[in-house]
């Protein structure tokens, strides 16, 4: 009988590769998880989202950040890249280089097949330990679907979903909302 032993980095080794490295990595407890690359719809639409949030928020206290800016989960240690980001008021920002997150009011993340499982499971668990968070969005990219599940002021989670491209999404906690006929413009689905 064989085993294989595991090598464990520490969140210091992980930022100090990540800042270096060629390619995204998730990091959760010692371990760090490629991430996939993205199809041009997931991209159109991330662009799509980000630019109409980014428009509805000129002037408010907002930043919207797209996929390249990481977000560390305090309460459970996690590392990842969300599609989009939303902070209300300043950015809390865990590192010097200032490329950590902390305080997110608002993430989106564009479904894939390979995400999709765990963008609704796992990685929601980690996201609704995040004290500021009140809207966490899930749009897909092969249909034209987007969840929006919303924090209540008792910590209760209720779901918005958002079929067609005549519906929109409203985004109470920073008084905007996602417009499902501009997430999906020029958005081609394969037949």
């Amino acid at each position: 009988m064989s085993s294989v032993t595991k090598h464990f980095i520490t969140t210091d080794e992980y930022l100090h590769r990540e800042r270096e490295a060629e390619f995204r990595s998730e990091y959760f407890r010692g371990e760090m998880f490629a991430m996939a690359g993205a199809s041009a719809n997931h991209n159109l639409i991330v662009l799509n989202a980000g630019a109409s949030l980014r428009e509805q928020l000129k002037k408010k206290p907002c930043r919207v950040y797209p996929s390249d800016l990481k977000l560390r989960i305090e309460a459970t240690g996690l590392y990842t890249y969300p599609d989009l980001s939303v902070v209300w008021g300043e950015p809390q920002l865990d590192t010097d280089a200032g490329d950590v997150l902390l305080n997110p009011i608002v993430l989106i993340e564009v479904l894939s097949d390979s995400t999709e499982a765990y963008d609704r499971g796992k990685k929601f668990e980690h996201y609704r330990t995040i004290p500021s968070l009140k809207h966490y969005v899930l749009i897909a990219q092969d249909r034209h679907s987007i969840d929006c599940f919303t924090r209540s002021d008792h910590e209760s989670w209720s779901l918005t979903s958002c079929q067609g491209l005549e519906e929109k999404v409203s985004l109470d906690a920073i008084e905007c909302e996602l417009d499902a006929a501009e997430v999906y413009d020029k958005v081609v689905f394969a037949t």
